[in-house]
């Protein structure tokens, strides 16, 4: 190479590097992207260029006009930039990586961005300290005047970011717990450096300053688990005897949706109020975002085991109560007579005793979803439905299968009322529904009086049975189905003698 070729291109070998070095870290760049999933976006770009233009003039220190300035400009912009991929580097390494497999949680963002923007200042201040000499210390902190400008307005700043701080050494609480804040039941989604962002049950996001979270008492709803009790107020008449009222109330919360078993639902007589006695139901969930459904399913199942145990909610004495007359329950009686002469059994009652059967039967009310019969309860009486809709379900080797549907004049659990039996399938009601319950006891009464009818009935059950186990169409001779008959028959008798003791 000739010898004027440095001092007259002196450059030429620099720009040679330049490609060449801005080429080697765009490649070091892209392995930690792909490889590393390092997000280091635009900066890590400008910091490369930034890098491959100062390495060779620092390694090859060709001198030039206003070299000194370029370097320091340089200098201070590779500091600056360079935080940058530093602060991704910490996030990915240090946040996502370190922190997250150490604790088993996500590392909290406001944390991660207080950590970045002390990288970034410090940089900031490293450049114009250390490259340009300016007083850092001189510049700011000399006038009282800036300082107190500055200290009154990042004051709500400052102490949201402290009380951000306290939070995470604290723990009171972690993403997605469910807490009580201002008397609102809210769930925890990010804590930043500036706030904790909530969201309620109607899916309403809050922005809750920081500070105010720390000043203020919150119940964690989730902590040290997702399983809390819940307390619901009811009213009762005084004339009710309270362990009746605390057993209907049990059951109402025992067979709503989403109250837990375990722990069991309980209920308190709380006060002596004005217009009735004040009884509180303390049950258990752990799904907080079901709150209003829960709790609604449990009020919703109170009103129908008080109205159908005759328990009656009072209004307040202050409230004026003007009652009409109701409209007789005519046509839920007809349907009931119409539904009783459906059944063979019944066809042999005079009317008379239908009527006498009616007047003493109860008209009940089921909410949606409720179960009126249970498979394998015992009962002593049987239902005709007068209004709504009720499917019916058995289990078989563990599996619930559909059978049936029942609609207005449909009847449900006849055998349970005569021989005793357990319930034989599960009655769920579909929609709301009103039923005529028809008890032992009336039953009882007829038939002492009616000796015959027991043996019309034995003959109605034993041809029932026979036609259950297939032998009505079996290839049996006459006299063989007679005789199973017969003792079909009897053995009915005997069941029916004993059960209503006659």
């Amino acid at each position: 190479m000739p010898e004027f070729l440095p001092s007259k291109h002196p450059f030429l070998l620099e720009a040679a590097f330049v490609p060449l070095l801005f080429i080697v870290f765009l490649i070091v760049g892209r392995w930690l992207k792909r490889d590393q999933e390092v997000r280091l976006g635009i900066a890590y770009i400008l910091f490369s260029i930034a890098l491959a233009l100062w390495t060779p003039l620092q390694v090859f220190g060709t001198d030039f006009p206003r070299r000194s300035a370029v370097m320091m400009n340089l200098s201070a912009a590779l500091i600056v930039l360079g935080s940058f991929p530093i602060i991704a580097l910490v996030r990915r390494y240090g946040w996502e990586l370190w922190f997250e497999r150490r604790n088993r949680s996500k590392a909290p963002k406001f944390l991660s961005q207080v950590v970045a923007l002390i990288i970034f200042v410090s940089a900031v201040l490293a450049a114009l300290g250390g490259i340009y000499g300016v007083s850092i210390q001189g510049a700011v902190l000399g006038s009282t005047v800036v300082v107190g400008v500055i200290g009154f307005a990042m004051q709500d700043l400052l102490g949201n970011i402290i009380a951000g701080i306290s939070i995470e050494i604290g723990k009171p609480f972690n993403v997605g717990d469910w807490l009580i804040v201002d008397g609102k039941h809210m769930e925890v989604m990010e804590v930043n450096w500036r706030s904790t962002r909530c969201r309620d049950n109607d899916n309403i996001y809050s922005d809750i300053p920081n500070r105010h979270i720390v000043g203020t008492t919150i119940t964690n709803l989730t902590f040290p688990d997702r399983v809390h009790g819940i307390r619901i107020l009811v009213g009762f008449e005084y004339s009710v005897p309270p362990n009746q009222v605390k057993d209907c109330l049990k059951h109402a919360a025992m067979t709503a949706s989403g109250v837990l078993a375990n722990p069991a639902p309980s209920v308190f007589l709380r006060d002596y109020g004005e217009s009735a006695i004040v009884y509180e139901i303390r049950f258990w969930m752990e799904d907080e975002s079901r709150y209003n459904p829960i709790c609604d399913a449990v009020r919703t199942n109170v009103w129908y085991e008080a109205q159908r145990a005759g328990l009656k909610i009072p209004f307040p004495i202050r409230t004026l109560q003007i009652e009409r007359p109701k409209k007789a329950a005519s046509d839920a009686l007809q349907i009931a007579h119409t539904s009783l002469r459906r059944q063979p059994f019944l066809q042999l009652l005079s009317p008379s005793q239908l009527d006498r059967l009616l007047a003493d039967a109860r008209l009940l009310r089921f909410g949606r979803g409720e179960h009126i019969l249970e498979q394998g309860d015992e009962g002593r009486s049987m239902f005709i439905l007068v209004h709504g809709q009720a499917e019916v379900y058995v289990k078989v080797g563990g599996a619930e299968r559909h059978v049936a549907t029942l609609r207005d004049g449909d009847y449900c659990g006849e055998m349970s009322l005569l021989t005793g039996e357990v319930r034989t399938a599960t009655v769920q009601a579909r929609t709301d529904c009103e039923m005529w319950e028809i008890g032992k006891d009336t039953l009882a009464g007829i038939m002492a009086e009616n000796q015959h009818l027991l043996e019309k009935l034995s003959e109605i059950l034993a041809k029932r049975k026979m036609e259950v186990d297939g032998i009505i169409e079996s290839s049996m001779s006459d006299h063989e189905k007679t005789q199973t008959a017969a003792r079909y028959k009897e053995s009915f008798l005997k069941r029916l003698y004993g059960f209503f003791e006659l």
